[in-house]
């Protein structure tokens, strides 16, 4: 089934091209600037290419055949994808190289996942426990081809994972023993250190993962099941990650675009990120009944708040902020009226949290400049199954 029409997709098609166009959006717009974005791919395939180390980066970011496809040409070596229906939606817009970075458990999704298997020759998947070994080897035997598996290793996060130990080598064997699967390595993910602001406490605890998984790799190896694929790391460890020697693969995603949260790690030891903000939404002042308050069009529905407000790029005065007026609107707060802005101006924020920022919307509003150049459609978005 090809991705489907929707109004987001159409209504501003015919604002591509025109000069100006971006201020006449339809809003609550999701917007990215393609030059930031443009700039921040070439900054992480430069970084990764000089460390020796291979891109994979993940997807559940922006859910984006279109931009998965600008990592891939940049020299990214597929992708990563956090859940099967994100992966699905990506092969059949004609990404060859995934890696589903959770496990697949359900009988209906290994159903489903033996169909990918069959259909895509670069698909990898995780385990971290022995009971799904014969499952995943079912859904192998039936596609028809064997299934690249990495054993999950939990580097301190215990969202999913086993701990490098006697239990998670013996699952890398039982793994390789299986006739229709393939062993091919390990994946280990520090999440819970990618946002701590502090920079050396944020380097100590990256360097401790990194000893921790080269400490599994060398006895694997050792084991005569030597890791092929080495893969982790994220944005926040950009810096660290690639020079340990033991990753063979990156999975930062959030990068791309960048949001409050990842500029806020580095603001706060005084650092200026690494990357660029790109991605934006754009929001347009519907009331402003009092001098120092103007209500937008973009409220709870328009961003995914689990991380506060959005921070606003554009649009209001220096004393300006932003925050939730309700559902449906959201309200720009000013300690100088003289920077409140008006109605029918258009202000741009900076996502809370791009990830699930993105899942809200169904395309993605390219701009150059004033000017809107393509919208992309986000064909994984709402595939969190």
């Amino acid at each position: 089934m090809s991705f489907r029409a929707t109004p987001a997709l159409a209504l501003n098609q015919r604002l591509i091209g025109l000069p100006g166009g971006r201020a006449s959006l339809a809003t609550p717009a999701l917007v990215v600037e393609l030059d930031a974005l443009k700039r921040n791919i070439a900054a992480m395939a430069l970084l990764c290419a000089e460390a020796g180390i291979a891109l994979r980066p993940h997807a559940k970011t922006h859910k984006c055949a279109t931009l998965a496809k600008l990592q891939i040409a940049a020299g990214a070596v597929g992708v990563c994808c956090a859940k099967l229906g994100e992966a699905e939606a990506l092969a059949e817009a004609g990404i060859g190289e995934i890696l589903i970075t959770a496990p697949v458990v359900a009988p209906q999704a290994l159903a489903r996942l033996a169909a990918l298997n069959a259909a895509i020759g670069g698909l990898m998947v995780v385990v971290d426990n022995p009971a799904l070994v014969a499952r995943l080897s079912e859904a192998a035997r039936a596609s028809g081809r064997p299934l690249k598996v990495l054993v999950d290793l939990d580097p301190g996060l215990h969202r999913t994972g086993i701990r490098p130990g006697e239990d998670a080598y013996a699952l890398a064997a039982r793994v390789a023993a299986d006739p229709h699967l393939a062993f091919e390595g390990v994946q280990s993910y520090a999440g819970q250190i990618m946002h701590i602001g502090d920079a050396a406490e944020r380097a100590a605890k990256a360097e401790a993962v990194t000893r921790l998984v080269a400490g599994a790799r060398d006895e694997l190896t050792r084991r005569n099941l030597p890791p092929r694929i080495v893969t982790g790391g994220g944005t926040g460890t950009v810096a660290i990650d690639p020079g340990g020697g033991v990753f063979t693969e990156l999975q930062a995603g959030s990068y791309v675009f960048m949001d409050r949260e990842y500029n806020e790690v580095w603001e706060k030891g005084g650092e200026r990120a690494p990357f660029e903000t790109s991605l934006f939404v754009q929001t347009t002042v519907i009331s402003a009944a009092l001098p120092q308050l103007a209500t937008t069009d973009a409220g709870l529905k328009s961003f995914a708040c689990d991380a506060g407000p959005p921070r606003l790029a554009r649009g209001a005065g220096p004393s300006a902020s932003y925050f939730f007026f309700g559902d449906e609107q959201g309200g720009v707060l000013c300690e100088k009226p003289e920077d409140r802005p008006q109605v029918g101006d258009v202000l741009s924020c900076v996502v809370p949290h791009c990830d699930p920022t993105v899942n809200l919307y169904d395309a993605l509003h390219v701009v150059e400049g004033d000017t809107l150049v393509a919208i992309w459609p986000i064909e994984a978005r709402g595939r969190g199954f």
